[in-house]
């Protein structure tokens, strides 16, 4: 069996970093070490590997050696310096004070990933609208302080995050229960949310799992931070959609730069939709849900799949098709669906992630380009959306009970010198009916 590294750990020895790598080893986030930068340089040449944890022992202006060896692929790094003398650093996307526990080090690494490849997205979607004669005009990111809402009951050390992050210049809002968390998030638009992991998880747990039932807050990252060294359920967490996890003795200022980094690049990915909801207008986007039209898909597809031959990344394509289960035939046949197919084709354009491109292929057909994507994690991903989608009734008329709606989902990962074209074809022999 193949064995893929998805991370370079550069550090002179094994003192610091050693343990980090053997926890991330065990979450599947295979490692591999280098000791100094001609060692690093070699193995970026020779490996697809995804993202750098550097140790701050290592000689100055190795991030940015990195990050250029890696071109066209942009590599994300993650420092840990207890020095602070990285903490400034441009080049280091994110500096942390000590190593992280391993699963809360995966879900940063994997937010850090998603980051990287949302801004190489961005260059390839102005490419294929440049080349229709439309250009996406990006508007400018809002100049307010970043807006954080903060979940959770007063604790000192919750207390003490709350002044770190207005340190930092953001705006804190506190909502001591689920029920005005909930109200200040549909009256106000936040940049990141952080819940304090109490004693009892329940409240938080509650929040993030109706954050991600929202189609408008489903994106919002979240942060669990953690009052005591309890076992890390790795998987809950990525299941309830956290984008970081800060353990009990993490310093609050260092919790606060990770939130802060977190919104961010949340507002950032906001200006990149944004972009793309700007070119509605062109003609080039389905005119009712603002999605790529079969054609406009098919050339950014070709687009997407020759770029990730050059960056060695995976991509998969998944197609939603609307089930017929569950009386779904009948809404079709009187023209219910038809009424709310726009709504669904908005509702997908907003659970996607930043750097995935979804189409409406037919009235109610969709596909997803999911880019540094495997097949697994593409159907996971068309899952979630499904799910979220079905948790909306729709109307269907006077004296009628509302009908919901489920998809069949189909998923292929492009293979060696496929063509984007087969690789469509694959997804869509994939639909699997589901059972009535």
């Amino acid at each position: 069996m193949a064995i893929h590294p998805r991370v370079l750990v550069v550090a002179p020895d094994d003192d610091r970093l050693s343990p980090l790598c053997q926890g991330l080893d065990a979450l599947g986030w295979t490692t591999v070490t280098a000791r100094s930068e001609h060692a690093a340089l070699a193995a970026l040449a020779d490996l697809p590997l995804e993202i750098a944890v550097i140790d701050g022992r290592c000689p100055p202006g190795l991030a940015s050696a990195l990050q250029i060896a890696a071109r066209p692929r942009r590599l994300p790094v993650l420092a840990v310096d207890d020095t602070g003398a990285l903490r400034h650093d441009p080049t280091v996307d994110l500096a942390m004070s000590a190593p992280p526990h391993p699963a809360q080090a995966a879900l940063r690494l994997e937010h850090l990933i998603r980051a990287a490849i949302a801004e190489e997205e961005m260059t390839l979607r102005e490419a294929t609208f440049a080349a229709r004669g439309t250009s996406l005009i990006q508007p400018a990111a809002e100049q307010t302080p970043l807006r954080v809402l903060a979940a959770g009951r007063p604790d000192k050390r919750f207390l003490a995050l709350h002044n770190a992050l207005i340190a930092d210049g953001c705006e804190v809002v506190a909502a001591p229960t689920p029920y005005t968390a909930f109200d200040y998030l549909h009256e106000r638009a936040f940049d990141a949310a952080v819940l304090w992991g109490g004693e009892d998880h329940a409240p938080a747990q509650s929040i993030a799992s109706g954050m991600k039932r929202n189609t408008r807050l489903y994106h919002i990252p979240l942060v669990l931070y953690l009052s005591g060294r309890g076992q890390i359920n790795l998987d809950e967490l990525y299941g309830r959609g956290f984008a970081d996890v800060a353990a009990a003795d993490t310093p609050e200022d260092e919790t606060a730069r990770r939130i802060v980094a977190l919104a961010r690049t949340y507002r950032r990915h906001q200006v990149i939709r944004r972009t793309l909801e700007g070119a509605r207008s062109s003609g080039l986007t389905d005119a009712a849900t603002g999605l790529f039209t079969p054609a406009l898909f098919a050339a950014h597809l070709a687009r997407i799949a020759e770029a990730a031959a050059d960056r060695r990344r995976p991509l998969s394509v998944c197609v939603l098709r609307v089930a017929d289960a569950g009386g779904l035939a009948q809404m079709k046949t009187e023209g219910w669906l038809g009424r709310a197919l726009p709504q669904i084709g908005a509702m997908v354009s907003r659970l996607i992630r930043t750097e995935d491109t979804a189409a409406r292929l037919s009235s109610d057909v969709f596909a997803l380009a999911l880019p540094a994507t495997g097949a697994t994690a593409a159907r996971i991903a068309a899952e979630r959306i499904a799910a979220v989608i079905g948790c909306t009734a729709f109307d269907a008329g006077p004296g009628r009970s509302p009908f919901v709606v489920g998809f069949d989902i189909g998923a292929a990962e492009m293979g060696p010198g496929e063509s984007p074209a087969t690789l469509l074809e694959r997804a869509s022999a994939a639909v699997v009916p589901t059972a009535a």
